[in-house]
């Protein structure tokens, strides 16, 4: 009898696969403007907050939905079927209630969040931004865009296809770790000179530091009567203090725009978990 009833378990969990492998898979009718986005946050914000956090961080009672987990549903047919008839045997309930316009309104919303920057359509004036990047901010200085600008801090010519906005948001208002080859450094040789910059490359018999005006220094140890290394990024993190709202939105506007390389995020339907 129990053999049976796996049979008869296992028939049915076929048809159901079959069935659902025919169903039409639906289509984004809205588009991803930047007033869908603005539509769909909004909506998010007021309908999933009970269990999910905040413009798409985690939650008392559901995970962050920025994040860039392997279980995530990625299509977006895959979300607009979580979010309409929820997730069988989970705490995800449907949202059938709401009209299917406005579910596609949050998943944009929920792909812009887990895409990189230029997959958001970032309001603002990039050519304004541009500008405030190699004036009023001083960027170029240590950071270069398609071949121009300095070499302290890492090259940003393809940084809008290699982070997400959420990062490059963090990035200019907030502290964030030192990245690899970029730790603050300065020393001190027997002869009392002072070299400061960062140090690029080093082991335990040398070290190579980047100074402050972009020239390069090779020391033995030996050479060096002390080393002290710096806790904190030179990057600045204020940005959201020292320009304005209008400056701030349209200096993420250029730097979202910056792509020369994009890392490839799975589109409709590839690996799809729960498809």
């Amino acid at each position: 009898m129990r053999l049976l009833w796996h049979c008869v378990s296992f028939v049915i969990a076929l048809l159901t696969a079959s069935l659902h492998a025919q169903m039409p898979i639906p289509k984004n009718p809205l588009g991803t403007s930047s007033e869908v986005v603005a539509a769909g946050r909004a909506l998010y914000n007021s309908t999933c907050t009970d269990c999910h956090g905040i413009d798409g961080g985690a939650g008392a009672r559901a995970p962050e939905l920025g994040g860039n987990r392997r279980y995530f549903r990625l299509s977006e047919a895959s979300i607009f079927d979580t979010i309409k008839n929820g997730i069988h045997g989970t705490a995800m309930p449907s949202f059938s209630n709401l009209s299917d316009e406005d579910i596609w309104r949050i998943v944009v919303y929920i792909r812009n969040l887990r895409g990189t920057a230029i997959d958001n359509n970032v309001p603002g004036n990039v050519e304004n931004g541009a500008a405030i990047f190699s004036g009023k901010c001083e960027c170029l200085n240590c950071h270069m865009i398609r071949g121009k600008g300095g070499t302290l801090g890492p090259d940003l010519s393809s940084i809008g296809g290699l982070v997400t906005l959420k990062r490059i948001q963090e990035v200019l208002t907030q502290e964030t770790a030192i990245p690899v080859g970029y730790r603050p450094v300065k020393v001190t040789t027997q002869k009392g000179d002072v070299v400061e910059g960062i140090a690029r490359n080093e082991d335990g018999f040398s070290i190579q530091i980047l100074d402050q005006r972009n020239s390069l220094h090779l020391y033995d140890k030996s050479e060096l009567k002390e080393i002290t290394y710096g806790k904190k990024s030179l990057m600045p993190h204020n940005y959201d203090k020292v320009l304005t709202a209008d400056e701030f939105q349209d200096l993420l506007a250029m730097l979202s725009r910056q792509a020369r390389t994009k890392v490839e995020i799975k589109q409709q339907g590839e690996g799809e978990n729960g498809r």
